[in-house]
């Protein structure tokens, strides 16, 4: 019998960023390992997915990024503190450029995935990194 905690996950895109495969299939893959999926689709504000955060009691937010909507994601970041939620795990994906990732880390995001990374990756990720699951420390 698994004994990990059932996670929950909000999965978005965020500002204007209306390329919404990576976080669908995201989604899907996280959906097949048994992790419970809140999709919010595109054009999400860091507020809005801030308030899902709230509303769902997730245990983490994806964030599927193309577009250049870096500040919105350090807004994301700096939202969570506010409210105090910094213990939900944040992670980032999608074609994001390798001088960024050190910035959205400084910002608080716990990992970025880029297009090589595997479903795999992603999943263990989550599994070992969220408080409850599987003996996971939350960042």
């Amino acid at each position: 019998m698994d004994k990990r905690k059932k996670i929950k996950v909000v999965v978005s895109m965020i500002g204007l960023d209306d390329h919404s495969v990576g976080g669908v299939v995201v989604s899907s893959i996280l959906r097949n390992a048994g992790i419970e999926v809140v999709y919010l689709g595109t054009y999400q504000t860091p507020e809005m997915i801030v308030q899902a955060a709230i509303q769902e009691d997730v245990d983490a937010i994806g964030i599927s990024s193309h577009a250049s909507n870096y500040s919105q994601i350090g807004e994301l970041m700096d939202l969570l503190r506010e409210k105090d939620m910094d213990d939900i795990l944040v992670i980032c994906g999608g074609t994001i450029p390798k001088k960024q990732i050190p910035r959205l880390k400084e910002k608080g995001v716990a990992e970025v995935f880029t297009p090589q990374s595997t479903s795999e990756s992603i999943v263990n990720y989550i599994f070992s990194n969220v408080s409850g699951a599987n003996g996971g420390s939350n960042k």
